[in-house]
């Protein structure tokens, strides 16, 4: 559930030409084609229908019901879909650079009160660096939660091996021999300065962050190992069920931590490199 203030909710009206009760330049059928294909969602359910059945206030009831990271990434979707398909279209302009920044730190700010601080931080971080891979992950996870878990779980693993995948790659070392997570954490390790053996700490924290990065590891192998015997990757039988959302949502938020660290780490680390997107391998 999401509380933003009345200006904040202007603000998106403005943006996103609701003021008159429409939403861009949806019709009634393209608006729910565009949130069933997005996000399988039927906007016109009645628990959306909290200020009437406008597709502005269906927009504004959606914002108002669901979790900050699902507003905040169909906050996104809608501006991409303005920018692509609207702007030149029924008076609608292109936002000036400072309208534009100031309605995307709206959406992080929607995004850092989900029910996860670290998924909307980064679902930000994937966007600044167009990290559609990571994006798709992450959504995929969020998604199957609840009605398959195990796939969630597969999803969750994906989005460190996406992050992992492309900081090798961008680095130009190549894919270690065994492309799993386990095998492509540790090979990000070392690049990223994330090795146990450094000696660049303050000796007064040297010791502690030394068993974070080796819990980090453990945190790793337990993801990989839960996607192997709990995920969907390598199918699965009649009847089959060992898992539940508790399970899949912890797998999500600690790879969601996991991939976040890596982001940041090498934004950190190469403050003037871009994390491009590539071809799959």
């Amino acid at each position: 559930m999401v509380t933003i203030k009345r200006s904040e909710m202007r603000q998106i009206d403005q943006v996103l030409g609701m003021e008159s009760g429409y939403v861009l330049d949806f019709s009634n059928r393209t608006f729910s084609e565009f949130f069933e294909d997005e996000f399988g969602i039927s906007i016109y359910d009645d628990k959306y229908q909290v200020s009437g059945a406008s597709k502005a206030n269906l927009l504004r009831g959606f914002i108002e019901v669901e979790d900050g990271y699902l507003v905040g990434q169909a906050l996104r979707k809608l501006y991409a879909h303005r920018s692509r398909t609207a702007v030149g279209r029924e008076g609608f302009q292109a936002l000036p650079e400072e309208a534009q920044k100031q309605f995307f730190e709206l959406v992080a700010k929607i995004e850092s009160g989900a029910s996860s601080p670290v998924l909307g931080s980064l679902s930000n971080a994937a966007q600044v660096l167009n990290f559609d891979t990571v994006t798709r992950d992450i959504e995929r996870a969020l998604a199957s939660a609840d009605k398959d878990p195990e796939d969630a779980v597969t999803a969750a693993c994906s989005t460190v091996e996406s992050v992992c995948r492309s900081i090798l790659i961008e680095l130009g070392l190549g894919l270690p021999e065994k492309k799993d997570i386990k095998g492509l954490f540790a090979a990000v390790r070392k690049p990223l300065g994330l090795g146990t053996d450094r000696d660049d700490l303050d000796a007064l924290i040297a010791d502690d962050v030394r068993k974070i990065l080796n819990g980090l590891a453990t945190v790793i192998e337990g993801i990989g190992s839960l996607r192997t015997h709990g995920g969907d990757a390598h199918g699965r039988e009649r009847g089959y069920a060992r898992i539940d959302r508790r399970i899949a949502s912890l797998a999500i938020h600690s790879a969601s931590t996991v991939a976040l660290f890596l982001i940041e780490t090498w934004q950190r680390k190469h403050p003037a490199r871009e994390l491009k997107l590539h071809n799959a391998a």
